[in-house]
């Protein structure tokens, strides 16, 4: 069987709504994510890559973001912050006579760290890569990206290793990448995993937290 390349529509859930990123949204991308807490970690090219001016963010965006693949722009459901982009997401790469993907280029909004909010996307997109056909999903990170690492894996998903020297940050020097993976063998246990942590947060709307930065006013 070779996997089908799913249609670009919006994906509903509980929490979020993943819309189809378009270079119109770029603005609001660029208020959710260009911070330096959001880049420090690896994101982006690491914190060399942090462009905040808008015009040099939308820049920095249609060099990064793969718009070949599936980008999504995440936003909130419900609650006092109902519609507010908070950050992206993408499922990339699209091998379909191999039946392999990359969900990556991900990043969030700090005031939604440690909520539903990754764990609903990454459900989302896992699913739509899965109910398509692939046969397994590769979730990668820079090295030095620590929370993220530990995001992956506590995702269920299996390390494979760290490719050595595999790309430039955008200060210049060079980036070693850990690897996982989700095989379609291995999604029921993930899937259920990531139903389980959904639970454990409840119904209501993520609310944001305490704001850990100040936001840039620079045009």
């Amino acid at each position: 069987m070779t996997a089908e390349r799913p249609q670009s529509i919006a994906i509903v859930g509980h929490f979020v709504r993943l819309e189809p990123l378009t270079r119109a949204l770029l603005p609001e991308l660029r208020d959710a994510i260009a911070h330096p807490l959001v880049f420090e970690g690896g994101f982006g090219g690491g914190p060399g890559g942090l462009r905040a001016g808008l015009g040099e963010f939308a820049g920095w965006a249609d060099a990064y973001v793969q718009w070949a693949g599936l980008p999504y722009a995440v936003r909130l459901l419900g609650g006092a912050h109902d519609g507010d982009l908070v950050g992206m997401s993408t499922l990339g790469d699209l091998h379909l006579a191999n039946e392999s993907a990359h969900l990556g280029w991900t990043a969030y909004n700090p005031r939604v760290w440690g909520t539903a909010v990754n764990a609903e996307t990454k459900l989302l997109l896992l699913g739509l890569a899965f109910d398509h056909g692939f046969g397994r999903v590769k979730i990668q990170a820079d090295v030095m990206n620590v929370r993220s690492c530990a995001a992956v894996a506590g995702v269920g998903a299996t390390y494979e290793g760290i490719v050595r020297r595999e790309r430039r940050r955008a200060d210049g020097s060079w980036r070693d990448t850990v690897v996982f993976s989700i095989l379609d063998s291995e999604w029921p246990r993930v899937r259920a995993g990531l139903r389980a942590r959904l639970d454990g947060y409840g119904a209501q709307p993520v609310e944001y937290r305490q704001r850990p930065f100040e936001t840039s006013d620079a045009a």
